[in-house]
């Protein structure tokens, strides 16, 4: 679920810390994942809005392959009829490996919920501001420990056997 900002500072707040937090929530799970033996690759995969059903994404997705080959005519009617489809976002993936078992975490989600304090309920985003300092800069500090609280409980989470 894509985050939904209440302003265009919320936005730019988010945008501050978004990839401070990406970079924090990698380093911690590499850290884990030396002690671990889970194996870890991370994948981009493509995410739809929640409710999107099959016809729709087949759709979508046959559209985007025609604007690819499509003559200038027919540019204007495929891009119509995509805005009235839900649009797929980039994601991105960490899937966990132990044995035959495996566990996928939305790294994004994880992002989200590290920078913003009301991450996944059906309102609009509060940036958390105690990652932010006095002069507007990232608190490496404590973004640092809120990521790596964060992946350590998905690392506690995983199965046992």
């Amino acid at each position: 679920m894509s985050p939904r900002f209440a302003t265009a500072a919320a936005w730019n707040q988010a945008d501050l810390l978004m990839q401070p937090a990406m970079i924090r929530i990698i380093d911690n799970v590499r850290k884990h994942l030396e002690t671990s033996d889970w194996r870890g690759d991370y994948r981009d995969v493509t995410t739809w809005p929640d409710g999107t059903c099959e016809e729709e994404r087949q759709r979508v997705l046959q559209l985007q392959e025609a604007l690819k080959t499509a003559n200038s005519e027919e540019v204007g009617d495929i891009q119509a009829a995509l805005e009235q489809l839900p649009r797929p976002y980039p994601g991105y993936e960490l899937r966990l490996t132990k044995g035959d078992r495996t566990v996928a975490v939305d790294i994004w989600e994880l992002c989200y919920r590290v920078c913003f304090t009301n991450y996944g309920e059906d309102a609009a985003v509060v940036v958390d501001e105690s990652l932010v300092d006095e002069l507007g800069d990232v608190d490496w500090q404590r973004l640092d420990d809120k990521a790596q609280g964060l992946v350590g409980t998905v690392f506690e989470a995983l199965p046992r056997e």
